[in-house]
């Protein structure tokens, strides 16, 4: 006879409840956080601004290399930046992601001719000098804590703008969304509680900065999370009662100097839900200054006309788009294309599904599409697998018989870090670039970022700029010696392995992309 089941010892049952409600709440925290509602001021798709079109510039940052590997920069961003601090009489307000000297690891460098430009003391100099020159100017910078790492690694820039009266606010991640909800729904659940940010020594790795002082078990933990304020912006007062701000995709941070980037300079009311965005993020990140007021309306009339441009350029539509409402654009332009209209990208990361399907279905409508991409295979000095650019190029162009055309942008240890795709039908044009990669982290409401969308003649000073500048890197059109691009069997990736690695990567948040 058989004996009978003897029931759990109560300590037995005790363990295994605790592990079941442990993993029921590890799971439910992982799935509202996930998807909780958003801190207002988020996901801005504003109305269009009706703007002159010479109100509106183009800058670039190019690098690439001579036949014999001498570098050959083109830098204009950060130029502009300065001008903009420098000219503000009454406000800034700067929003950026990475704003540090780091250097990143051994050997990210284009070559040993090309010095890195100290593009964070440039700035934060300029900072101090403008408020020390104008005690009234009202400072506010809103930064990732990537930059202090979580409390790690004080920052001595932030701590030189707080000297002088710059109102620094880091901004506060953990009411975003988690894309990463398997590892956030565990940190939230058995760390964050009970972990607090640490300044001074610890025991782990740098993990920006090879060989710096040890940082904290917290830090680490924090930075798992993958998610960021990724916005770059900066708006101020003209200094002649007007506003003007630029958005782009360029870091302060040294070790991104010689990174290619795109950037928009745009002067007047557009830039209104941008700044009102701002002011939202500091607010929900734990700022209580006095309120920074903005002129009263403004058109962006008083633009002087920008080199080459017609004394009258066409007006254009400008909008603001953040978060999610940059997907949602895009993805409504894409749709809205039809035979003989041109899709234009110029992309660092390329992986929403989203937009992926929507490109494939643009080319079998007849649309023609180019892509530029980076090959993804340098990140500060460490090598990449290539993905996502890789395995994804390779399936638009399987999936679409070679309709799609992509060519790589050759990087020689920095990155090509632009963020733009530009929509031409007949003789008008959309375009929009910021911060923004096209992944499920940039523009499915995790990370906080921020585009412009100009629309309009393509004639409009801009929209001319961005068309020659894709043509000048698509066909290389240099001096002789100069490739900016290879052809996409340079770097094309058929591996299945890396292809379904990127997949699951991209649903589940468990990258950096």
């Amino acid at each position: 006879m058989a004996e009978a089941k003897r029931p759990l010892p109560w300590a037995r049952r005790l363990v295994q409840a605790l592990a079941a409600g442990l993993a029921f709440a590890w799971v439910g925290l992982g799935a509202w956080h996930l998807q909780k509602d958003l801190p207002d001021g988020l996901r801005v798709a504003s109305a269009p601004a009706v703007v002159p079109g010479d109100a509106i510039q183009l800058l670039v940052d190019t690098t690439t290399a001579d036949a014999y590997g001498r570098p050959i920069l083109e830098q204009q961003i950060f130029d502009e930046t300065l001008l903009l601090v420098r000219s503000a009489r009454r406000f800034i307000v700067l929003d950026q992601f990475l704003f540090n000297a780091h250097d990143g690891a051994p050997g990210e460098i284009i070559n040993a001719s090309a010095p890195r430009r100290a593009l964070a003391r440039e700035l934060t100099q300029a900072l101090v000098d403008a408020r020390r020159a104008q005690p009234e100017l009202r400072v506010l910078l809103i930064t990732d804590p990537i930059n202090d790492l979580y409390g790690g690694d004080p920052s001595e820039a932030l701590a030189a703008l707080r000297r002088v009266g710059v109102e620094v606010v880091i901004t506060d991640l953990d009411v975003l969304r988690d894309s990463n909800p398997v590892y956030s729904g565990l940190w939230r659940l058995a760390v964050r509680w009970w972990s607090q940010p640490a300044t001074g020594a610890g025991w782990l790795p740098h993990p920006l900065e090879p060989g710096s002082s040890p940082v904290s078990f917290d830090a680490w933990t924090r930075l798992l999370n993958f998610k960021a304020n990724h916005r770059k912006v900066i708006i101020a007062d003209d200094g002649r009662g007007d506003i003007v701000g630029l958005v782009g995709s360029a870091n302060p941070h040294d070790a991104s100097s010689a990174h290619s980037n795109l950037a928009l300079r745009v002067r007047g009311e557009a830039l209104r839900p941008l700044f009102e965005s701002e002011i939202r993020v500091a607010r929900f990140s734990g700022w209580r200054g006095v309120p920074i007021l903005l002129p009263a309306r403004t058109v962006g009339a008083s633009a002087p006309p920008q080199p080459g441009a017609a004394n009258r350029a066409p007006p254009a539509e400008v909008r603001v788009l953040t978060e999610g409402a940059i997907r949602d654009a895009l993805l409504t332009r894409l749709a809205s294309t039809r035979p003989g209209d041109r899709v234009d990208a110029a992309m660092f990361y390329l992986a929403d599904r989203n937009i992926i399907e929507a490109l494939m279905a643009a080319s079998r409508r007849g649309v023609e599409i180019r892509l530029i991409l980076d090959p993804n295979r340098d990140a500060f000095g460490r090598t990449r697998s290539g993905i996502p650019n890789r395995p994804v190029a390779s399936e638009l162009v399987a999936r679409t018989d070679g309709a799609i055309k992509v060519r790589w942008y050759r990087t020689h240890g920095e990155q090509f870090h632009a963020k733009a795709v530009a929509i031409t039908s007949g003789d008008r044009a959309w375009l929009t670039l910021g911060s923004a990669n096209l992944t499920r982290r940039n523009v499915d409401d995790f990370n906080l970022e921020a585009n412009l969308s100009v629309q309009g003649a393509r004639t409009i000073p801009a929209l001319a700029d961005f068309d020659r500048w894709f043509d000048r890197l698509w066909n290389n059109r240099a001096p002789a010696g100069v490739e900016y691009t290879a052809d996409f069997g340079s770097f094309a990736d058929p591996s299945q392995s890396r292809y379904w690695a990127y997949r699951i990567m991209e649903k589940t948040g468990l990258s950096t992309f």
